[in-house]
């Protein structure tokens, strides 16, 4: 017991200090991307958009728009660019109220806005989320799951999974939704008490993702249920995640 105790003194303070400081991410982390229109205006190539998977990513007149509720992050874009038109960021804030605020035609996102002042009453201190994984691969929820850990400490905001539908303040979405969870998915939806919120994670809960159009995925959670919070990424990192609660709950303002 003495040991373990001296192990943990050893050990010290583990939990980020976030969010009162920012996230430090490493190089190889693939974050909100930049568009240089100037750059990309110097010519007609049409490099990033023929590259991308899942088309994602659209050229006009008016410039190159990435749909980040479609993109995995997998920085093809950025490396078929000849001109550099298309960079990968560091910052991890992507999460936004409004399906359309996803697709990025600039430098900056239209972050997700707190709550309207009864609903913040409500939720401001204490949330309670039941997540449904509709058809995911678990790496959304492996990231989610995270959060719950001694370095997130997700508890500390008021925030916490549980297990019933029926003492959950909302329902927290991962997966591309197929039919044979459409069911599923509703029932757990009308068993959480009004007032109540829905968050949809990953671009296969947002999108449908690299499933987008097949018979069997419905292209999106707000098909069928209303969303009040889009959290972005395959899979979103952690810190996008708690992020968008935070900012949805009125924490983080900037």
């Amino acid at each position: 017991m003495l040991n373990e105790i001296r192990a943990r003194i050893k050990q010290g303070y583990r939990t980020a200090p976030f969010p009162s400081k920012e996230m430090k991410l490493p190089e190889r982390y693939l974050g909100v991307p930049i568009i240089e229109k100037k750059k990309c205006g110097e010519s007609d190539c049409r490099n990033c958009v023929k590259s991308c998977p899942l088309s994602c990513i659209s050229k006009t007149d008016k410039g190159i728009t990435i749909d980040l509720g479609i993109c995995i992050f997998c920085g093809d874009c950025a490396r078929a660019c000849p001109s550099g038109g298309i960079t990968f960021s560091r910052h991890y804030a992507m999460s936004v109220n409004n399906r359309a605020d996803l697709k990025l035609s600039g430098k900056t996102l239209k972050l997700a806005k707190a709550l309207e002042d009864k609903s913040k009453a409500i939720f401001g201190h204490s949330l309670k989320l039941r997540e449904v994984s509709a058809g995911g691969c678990n790496a959304c929820e492996a990231d989610t799951n995270v959060l719950n850990t001694l370095a997130w400490d997700l508890g500390r905001f008021g925030i916490q999974f549980v297990a019933s539908p029926r003492h959950a303040d909302g329902l927290f979405i991962t997966g591309a939704v197929p039919q044979n969870m459409l069911l599923a998915l509703k029932k757990t939806y009308d068993a959480i008490p009004e007032p109540k919120l829905v968050i949809v994670a990953g671009a296969c809960a947002i999108s449908g993702g690299i499933f987008k159009d097949h018979p069997e995925v419905n292209n999106g959670a707000d098909n069928i249920l209303p969303v009040d919070l889009y959290i972005p990424g395959c899979p979103p990192h952690p810190a996008t995640i708690l992020d968008g609660l935070l900012r949805l709950l009125g924490r983080i303002e900037l």
